[in-house]
């Protein structure tokens, strides 16, 4: 599940020799790296050749003739940064955005989103809405995201031809769902999945068993075993709602996380989505199985889940990213309100306005994400050796001027429409504002076309 980083060799860190060529040099920025030391440079550099950054750094007069690149950003008035990373979505359900608000999570899923899922999800339907998601997550800086939904086949060859990493699983449920209708048709579909994306650089396969309500003992113990078989991972929801917890207590007497460590699920591949409802108990045992967690707190606070206790699990080193959910229950894909509201919601709840600092609030959508999704070899920071996952933030904007502090400004004022330009796997994906790898007007009009035939599917539902 982890690639080998390529070392950086003496040849490549030696000053102005040919072999320091590279295909990418961005120059002139803030750099912030959130590496283990935290290194800031004011005039930075960034220099990437062949997908990975080779080399970070104060900028200087002779950088540019140190390395020679095919191409150079001017990231001057700009911030660079890691690329963020959305450790929960269903991105398809950007085609569901707004159907249906304002409800607690069962009302939510039983009276509309499983029936318009059934009336209306085909693998069209995915394709479409995967497209309008992609485009969202690319102009507001996402770079890797966790997907759990149907047809996640195709959600993975949209995912590869935009040029974004990704984290993706294909839901397995114990009913009948859009792409399968039997739990031994998802499990076929499931094993063709994550053996034909294996070792892809983009497309990490997972296997993805909604949640303990909607899986068997017994279902939840194969889907583990083949994850295990191919060195896949296991994304669920876990622990979201109170209901949830009802329902381990009364079938299996424990509670979520206590239940699926008795059954010998919990493990260093498995993806926790919300984990809203855990004691101490259970925060001590999904650090020690290195669990990682997609805290959604703007989902979480729609929905009226909870308050995850982050404070708690981040003072216990648990594996702690953020996400959105799906854009049906957020109501958008953008990370930056995520950071915003996660270090609110908890110095609101815990009435202690130190809990949850900016710095830490951008590290749980950087290289937290990538300790929650084990990913974290290869991305999360800028840092010689790493994927080239990184994005551009510009600062000329009324609402971030004047600025004292970089890392408030990041999580408190920015706003998604600030980044400029977004890069993956050294590719650009998004140049001063504008798409490169996605016609985006095409696929909003796609997606109105949706929007209208659900619309009409939940009028003849009754909803």
């Amino acid at each position: 599940m982890v690639l080998t980083v390529a070392a950086t060799t003496s040849a490549q860190r030696r000053t102005g020799s040919q072999s320091n060529a590279v295909d990418l040099l961005i120059t002139g920025g803030a750099v912030v790296t959130m590496d283990g030391e935290r290194h800031l440079y004011e005039n930075g550099f960034v220099a990437v050749r062949g997908g990975r950054i080779v080399a970070v750094g104060e900028a200087s007069p002779r950088t540019a003739q140190a390395y020679p690149a095919k191409q150079v950003i001017d990231a001057r008035g700009k911030v660079v940064l890691p690329g963020l990373i959305n450790t929960h979505t269903h991105i398809p359900m950007t085609l569901f955005r707004g159907i249906s608000d304002d409800l607690n999570l069962q009302d939510w899923l039983t009276k509309y989103i499983f029936p318009a899922e059934a009336k209306n999800v085909t693998r069209e339907f995915v394709v479409a809405g995967t497209r309008l998601g992609l485009a969202e997550m690319i102009r507001g800086g996402t770079t890797t995201y966790v997907d759990m939904y149907y047809f996640e086949d195709a959600i993975a060859e949209e995912t590869k031809k935009a040029g974004v990493r990704a984290v993706l699983g294909e839901t397995v449920i114990d009913f009948p769902v859009p792409d399968n209708k039997t739990w031994e048709a998802a499990m076929v579909y499931t094993e063709n999945f994550v053996k034909r994306w294996k070792g892809d650089p983009l497309i990490v396969a997972a296997v993805a068993p909604h949640a303990l309500y909607t899986v068997k003992t017994e279902h939840l113990n194969e889907a583990r075993a083949l994850a295990e078989k191919y060195d896949a991972p296991l994304v669920t929801h876990l622990a979201e709602a109170p209901t949830e917890t009802e329902y381990a207590e009364k079938n299996y007497q424990v509670r979520p996380v206590a239940y699926l460590e008795k059954i010998g699920f919990l493990s260093p591949r498995v993806i926790g989505a919300h984990v809203v409802h855990v004691n101490d108990e259970e925060i001590a045992i999904l650090k020690r199985r290195e669990v990682g967690v997609g805290h959604c707190p703007q989902s979480n606070m729609k929905l009226a889940s909870g308050t995850s206790p982050i404070p708690q699990m981040l003072k216990a080193g648990v594996r702690v990213g953020l996400g959105t959910d799906g854009a049906a229950s957020n109501n958008d894909l953008n990370m930056w309100e995520e950071m915003d509201s996660a270090a609110k919601l908890h110095k609101l709840v815990s009435k202690d306005p130190t809990v949850v600092s900016a710095r830490e609030a951008l590290e749980m959508a950087t290289m937290g994400g990538a300790r929650a999704i084990h990913l974290e070899r290869e991305i999360g920071s800028l840092e010689a050796g790493k994927r080239a996952d990184l994005i551009l933030v510009d600062l000329n904007a009324a609402h971030l001027t004047p600025m004292y502090n970089l890392y408030s400004h990041l999580v408190y004022a920015v706003k998604a429409s600030d980044v400029s330009d977004t890069i993956v796997n050294g590719r650009v994906l998004m140049r001063q504002r504008r798409l490169l790898t996605i016609d985006e007007e095409t696929v909003k009009a796609k997606a109105r076309e949706y929007q209208r035939q659900v619309s009409r599917s939940l009028k003849e539902g009754g909803q």
